[in-house]
């Protein structure tokens, strides 16, 4: 069941999502930047366990972001990813904002849900508040994918 976040589900996200920044597939999140930002996130619950995640940047007006996108392994194939996903669309739908990207490590993912490959320096508002940070920022390899609502 996809549900929203809430904040005794940070614990089991931060688990999530670190697991997989770690293996520096994902940004690492911190708690406190969670309970910030919890309302950005959806959660798909599996027998009282978060089983995968996803959340929804708003960059602007009309531009945001899939991120934070994680299903643990023993539940990945099962449409875990796509449901997450899909529910951060239609909230971006409804916002309603124009495009949607991500990075990612998986673009035949995102392409089966619509999304096509862009080069990254389309997404200045993306390279500006987090590429710049980001470790990767000379070699980066991740791919950047857009949907357009």
């Amino acid at each position: 069941m996809v549900r929203k976040a809430k904040t005794t589900d940070i614990p089991a996200i931060v688990r999530l999502v670190n697991t997989y920044a770690g293996k520096g597939e994902l940004l690492p999140l911190a708690s406190q930047e969670l309970y910030d930002r919890i309302d950005d996130f959806q959660v798909f619950e599996q027998g009282g366990q978060i089983a995968g995640v996803c959340s929804l940047f708003v960059y602007g007006l009309d531009l945001a972001e899939v991120r934070s996108l994680a299903v643990w392994p023993e539940y990945q194939g099962k449409g875990i990813g796509r449901a997450v996903t899909e529910a951060c669309i239609a909230i971006a739908k409804d916002l309603p904002m124009r495009r949607v990207f991500a990075l990612t490590y998986k673009p035949a993912f995102f392409e089966r849900l619509g999304f096509h490959v862009v080069d990254k320096l389309t997404l200045p508002e993306k390279v500006w508040k987090d590429c710049l940070n980001c470790s990767k920022l000379y070699h980066c390899d991740e791919v950047a994918v857009l949907l357009e609502l």
